[in-house]
């Protein structure tokens, strides 16, 4: 008899929505029919909406089915789905989904593809290919490929990250480390987890071809504590590759290392700053550090350190593979390759989108979001977590580009999208964001630590209908002192979201606490 081969996902969003329990009902219904079955566990394809997300391997190729739950094991039995008969829940191939076809994914190409733990899957679907390439060119070579392709840091300024791995290259020191900033703290992001789950020796390879290239012999990946299924994923991942000679202590040749530790933060947002996050990476409270002198030449242990974020690593294989002018022939102005959009809130159809640079808001929103889950009106859309701008539904025509987004008072951030309907209040999401500002200030400088702090109260007292004008006056005074005065992004960046709340949704800073009832009450 054949054996049936079923894939299921065991990314953190398809464990959540049972994805475990759906093993078990599979392993139950196979053996009381007598049929021989293989499950292998995935990532997740990105279609949130439709996890668990389930293949079946057929002669017609992997056939997907989705969202399944424990009770629909019996009925994929009966119908002779698992054989290629139709059933409600079939979607058929998911790469030929609309939801797929339109997107450009060079990051994400494996994820949901393969066993994200399997070193012949992952070389098989070309993994190792930049590292072989990268090893064959001098280190200078490589830097200067990356230069080509254009990558810009996905952490938020949009540095180009040639520029930092030749800073490291260039600089002279006894050792230099490369650090991969896991610390993925965005409200509505989640492709560093993705990678983390789904494709893990992506992330290596990136991080090897780094070392390499400016002559790092140590990496450590900062990944946050509330990731315990992804740190479980990549500490495995980690020991294969060494058992495999991909890392370790003759990783670019005979008395050539590079080892690569993971290391668990504490749930501090500020540690996404690298300076703070270097500060932890050696056993201290996360404080920010003044710069100059900056990480590249005086970081880790005082040593020139290459920090990049999750998705800057991972774009780095397919760059060496193909080459960099491959990538930037992706993109859009001085925004070339491809950006992982994490879309969530108030949404219909949640996940993660790879494409070029270039696209529009609306045709991610609306095009592959398919407006609010509510049926509302869209109101407005946070884009860059927590400290992005929000934008108004007449701006969703604006494209995902650094500089269209910067001249429009938005920032691109980690990629990460949050959509609201018409029943949010913009003056209560100021006061979050002063309040989120506050609790996560690492509490070096004044400017951040305090500022934050007032800015709340002084959003309580407009949202409470008290001395609006002036009160409203002030904040816009204390976010001009926090821009200015701060020491890192943090504080600089509080302002953002609260300034694009009050200049594009100024109704919602005039109402009283009676019209504030009023309007919740209509929203409901």
């Amino acid at each position: 008899m054949t054996t049936l081969t079923v894939y299921i996902p065991a990314d953190a969003a398809a464990l959540s929505l049972g994805a475990e329990r759906l093993v078990a009902a599979f392993g139950r219904e196979a053996e009381a029919r007598g049929v021989p079955i293989d499950i292998k566990r995935v990532g997740s394809h990105g279609m949130f909406w439709l996890e668990p997300l389930i293949e079946i391997e057929t002669l017609k190729g992997r056939v997907g089915f989705g969202p399944v739950r424990p009770e629909d094991v019996p009925s994929l039995f009966d119908s002779g789905a698992l054989a290629g008969a139709e059933h409600p829940l079939k979607l058929g191939h998911v790469a030929d989904m609309v939801w797929m076809l339109r997107q450009q994914r060079l990051t994400f190409a494996r994820c949901g593809v393969i066993d994200p733990l399997s070193l012949s899957d992952y070389e098989e679907k070309d993994g190792f290919r930049g590292l072989r390439n990268a090893l064959a060119m001098s280190p200078a070579e490589v830097v200067e490929q990356v230069r080509a392709s254009g990558l810009r840091g996905r952490g938020g300024a949009g540095f180009p990250t040639g520029i930092k791995w030749k800073t490291v290259h260039d600089a002279q020191a006894d050792r230099k480390y490369v650090i991969c900033n896991a610390d993925e703290g965005d409200s509505g992001t989640f492709a560093d987890r993705m990678v983390f789950e789904g494709d893990p020796f992506m992330l290596i390879e990136g991080m090897a071809i780094a070392a390499y290239a400016v002559g790092a012999d140590k990496g450590f990946i900062y990944l946050r504590s509330e990731y315990p299924h992804a740190a479980k994923v990549m500490a495995r991942a980690i020991a294969l590759a060494e058992q495999a000679g991909w890392i370790g202590e003759n990783a670019f040749g005979p008395g050539k290392p590079f080892c690569l530790e993971q290391r668990i933060g504490a749930g501090a947002y500020i540690c996404g700053e690298e300076t703070a996050l270097i500060e932890s990476l050696e056993g201290k409270r996360a404080l920010v550090r003044a710069k100059p002198p900056i990480p590249a030449l005086h970081g880790l242990f005082g040593r020139p350190t290459l920090v990049n974020n999750v998705l800057s690593f991972a774009a780095v294989p397919f760059i060496l593979a193909e080459g960099g002018q491959a990538y930037a022939d992706f993109g859009s102005g001085k925004s070339r390759g491809t950006l992982p959009v994490q879309l969530a809130g108030n949404v219909q159809r949640g996940g993660l989108i790879e494409l070029a640079f270039g696209i529009t808001l609306r045709e991610i929103v609306e095009g592959f979001g398919g407006g609010t889950a509510s049926g509302r009106p869209i109101r407005a859309v946070q884009i860059g977590g927590p400290l992005g701008a929000y934008i108004t539904e007449s701006q969703l025509d604006l494209e995902m580009d650094y500089e269209v987004l910067a001249a429009n008072g938005a920032m691109l951030g980690h990629g990460g999208i949050v959509v609201f309907d018409d029943t949010v209040d913009m003056a209560k999401m100021a006061k979050f964001a002063m309040r989120f500002g506050a609790e996560e200030s690492c509490g070096k400088c004044t400017p951040c630590r305090i500022g934050a702090t007032r800015g709340g109260e002084v959003l309580q007292k407009i949202i409470a209908g008290e001395r609006v004008e002036q009160n409203i006056a002030l904040l816009r005074d204390l976010c001009d002192v926090m821009t200015a005065g701060s020491l890192c992004a943090h504080g600089g960046l509080v302002p953002n979201p609260v300034l694009s709340a009050l200049n594009r949704f100024p109704e919602d800073f005039s109402k009283g606490p009676q019209e504030t009832v009023a309007h919740k009450n209509a929203a409901e």
